[in-house]
């Protein structure tokens, strides 16, 4: 059934139009509600430069690598992020200045591959943004990163919304994947669209002959386009599952595979699993224009 609905969302066949037309007058009313609240929600002003890192529709768009590329470019700079898929709650900081702090299953894939990759940077999480913001002046950050914060419309932040190179359906939830209706991208300061303002840029290490892809990301059907010679199998989870050694041992053994291939949010939840792996790595190129942008707003944010 997820898969179906993941298919509607990002690649609709014809018999899914018929459940997106039934459900349209909800979306149309989940639009609604949440155009009103971006129009009517006060801002606050936390008196420190936020960068928001977001995207309109619900899944993978490349936030994640964006985010680390960003933080990257600055000294003194946190990145806060709401941790989906972690076993914990609350407010916990997840590295600081690249010190990792917490296991993975603590603080989620995705932050903790921010922090494994963000050797100057702290990284913390929280429902809570604003708590998570203010703990992060006290402790003398220069520069917030929010990833994905651009429906936290409470709080005054530069925005870069990411966009993927083809949207099949842009309808609301529940009758398409936008979490917002489709022309919200115009409150966004720089529109980031993949394949004019970003690149992917996919690598691989340590390649076998007989491979099982083994995923733990929204809409993993956007992998197959890279994929190399050798997969035997695909295994796909649920968004932010964890892993189980024992499973992907027996998977091994019966599919005669001679490792696992593996994204690098994928990696930080099998960083102690004697297994072999091989990785795929995600970078983006991205525009030396949009840094410039975000470079004048944090540079003009101390003036």
């Amino acid at each position: 059934m997820k898969g179906f609905f993941e298919e509607m969302f990002f690649s609709p066949k014809w018999y899914h139009y018929p459940l997106i037309v039934i459900l349209s007058p909800l979306a149309l009313v989940y639009g609604l509600i949440m155009l009103i609240r971006r129009k009517l929600t006060a801002k606050k002003d936390f008196g420190i430069p936020i960068v928001s890192v977001g995207n309109l529709i619900v899944g993978g768009s490349g936030k994640t690598p964006f985010v680390i590329a960003l933080a990257s470019r600055y000294e003194d700079v946190t990145v806060i992020s709401r941790g989906y898929g972690r076993q914990s709650r609350g407010l916990l900081k997840v590295s600081e200045k690249g010190k990792i702090l917490v296991t993975v299953e603590e603080s989620g894939d995705e932050p903790m591959l921010m922090a494994a990759s963000l050797p100057h940077a702290s990284v913390f999480v929280s429902e809570n943004r604003h708590s998570a913001i203010e703990e992060a002046k006290k402790e003398g950050t220069k520069l917030i990163i929010l990833d994905d914060g651009f429906n936290r419309v409470e709080i005054k932040k530069f925005e870069i919304l990411l966009e993927p190179k083809s949207i099949q359906n842009i309808l609301p939830f529940p009758s398409g994947a936008f979490r917002e209706f489709s022309f919200s991208r115009k409150y966004a300061d720089i529109m980031a669209k993949e394949g004019k303002s970003f690149t992917r840029n996919v690598s691989f290490e340590n390649l076998t002959s007989n491979m099982i892809l083994v995923t733990a990301i929204s809409n993993p059907q956007r992998l197959d386009s890279y994929l190399p010679e050798g997969i035997v199998h695909k295994v796909y989870l649920e968004d932010h599952a964890y892993f189980e050694v024992e499973v992907l041992q027996k998977l091994l053994e019966k599919y005669k595979a001679t490792s696992l291939l593996v994204t690098q949010k994928d990696a930080v939840k099998m960083k102690d699993f004697k297994l072999p792996l091989s990785h795929m790595k995600l970078k983006l190129d991205i525009e030396d224009e949009v840094f410039s942008e975000v470079d004048h707003y944090v540079n003009s944010y101390h003036k």
